[in-house]
């Protein structure tokens, strides 16, 4: 914004009709995120060639940057601490750079609890199942079960760093830190919204989940500066972006919910219709994550053996004989960060003119062979129209 920064904060915390009371505790509250803020090196204060003190920012920040969240300027200080490096080389994180940045964002948004509530049911519910193959006694699979809950990355590493950044910022301690993973999850099992909301049993919830993906998206993409982007945490932010873009025109009733009653409606009576969704392959960089997710969700499938889901989606392909000739030389398809690698997954855009696009998704195997490939189209038209990736595989090959 410019101008007097001092100056703009106090007429924002005390030109208000706020109790007296409130103002005061509104400008502690701006002084020490002003603080924290140049702790973390984001601000300073200099003097100007008159000799008077003016703040300026030390990093460069998107345009719609945001502190959108009371937890955000923690949020910062965490990101920061991120490596790219795996763990056990000396990286902090998962070594999942772009999705550990999600989950540090996600921590700081409210709890979608019906989402949550479903999450550590179907955990628990999975995980009661492998304990019975095991043969574990009832009482012990009880005790066990207490101890399983919803997913939470970070969780260890945000507890530890919330604690130092309190230290030192104790007007934080007002608000609770809650690790969990819906974004990460999403992108992490290569579903759509529809298949996420089928997957947990959400299909009340579809406005619940709608909102916290928005929000989510809108926190992401205001709140992580712009040189703490690497290429993938980009590709996930436009990815979000469209899936959230695309999946709310169609939730007409959640639409009409935000609509301000007979204020918007037309004097004719004309029916009151959402606006239609941009164009799928308007955001081409998002519709080729969409296109990569496809293909994953197929490599991941593949990884648990399960023919029937398999089939469900391609029902030309012969899936179960082409696993079964793909474990013949390999004990395990890989599925971790490298195996869904942008460069295993090649996109051919020359046929775009007929309306396909061919893609070969490569199968990362244990020895590193990548011989073994999966190939497919996108029909294009039938995207557009479904306001979804359409991918349909064609053959699974070995060099």
């Amino acid at each position: 914004r410019g101008g007097d920064v001092f100056g703009n904060v106090r007429s924002l915390v005390f030109d208000n009709h706020e109790p007296r009371a409130r103002r005061y505790a509104l400008a502690r509250r701006a002084i020490a995120i002003f603080r924290t803020l140049v702790d973390a090196g984001i601000v300073e204060i200099v003097r100007d060639p008159e000799g008077a003190s003016v703040i300026r920012l030390t990093v460069d920040l998107q345009p719609n940057f945001a502190l959108n969240q009371p937890l955000s300027p923690f949020a910062l200080a965490a990101i920061a601490l991120l490596s790219p490096d795996p763990p056990g080389e000396g990286g902090v994180g998962t070594g999942h750079y772009a999705l550990d940045v999600v989950s540090i964002i996600e921590a700081t948004l409210d709890d979608p609890r019906a989402i949550l509530s479903q999450q550590e049911f179907k955990a628990r519910g999975e995980a009661v199942a492998a304990m019975k193959r095991d043969g574990i006694e009832y009482d012990e699979r009880m005790a066990l079960l207490e101890e399983i809950t919803y997913p939470k990355p970070l969780a260890d590493l945000l507890a530890q760093s919330y604690e130092v950044f309190a230290s030192s910022q104790p007007w934080v301690r007002d608000f609770a830190l809650s690790p969990k993973s819906v974004v990460r999850d999403m992108f992490e099992r290569a579903m759509s919204f529809a298949e996420y909301v089928s997957f947990y049993q959400l299909q009340r919830s579809e406005g619940l989940v709608l909102r916290y993906l928005s929000d989510a998206y809108r926190a992401i993409r205001q709140t992580v500066p712009a040189e703490a982007r690497s290429d993938e945490l980009v590709d996930i932010i436009e990815w979000l972006g469209e899936l959230v873009r695309q999946v709310d025109s169609s939730l007409v009733d959640e639409w009409s919910a935000l609509v301000d009653g007979a204020a918007h409606l037309p004097e004719d009576d004309t029916p009151v219709v959402p606006p239609a969704p941009p164009s799928i392959l308007a955001n081409r960089r998002a519709f080729t994550v969409l296109v990569r997710n496809e293909l994953f969700r197929r490599v991941q499938l593949a990884a648990l053996q399960d023919d029937d889901a398999l089939v469900a989606l391609d029902p030309d392909v012969d899936w179960p004989a082409a696993l079964d000739a793909y474990y013949d030389e390999h004990d395990e398809i890989l599925t971790g960060a490298a195996a869904r690698s942008p460069r295993l997954c090649v996109i051919d855009e020359a046929s775009a003119a007929t309306g396909r696009w061919r893609v070969e998704q490569t199968i990362d195997d244990p020895g590193g062979d990548h011989d073994w490939r999966i190939r497919a189209e996108v029909d294009l038209e039938a995207s557009v129209a479904e306001g979804a990736a359409i991918v349909r595989v064609v053959e699974v090959v070995r060099l």
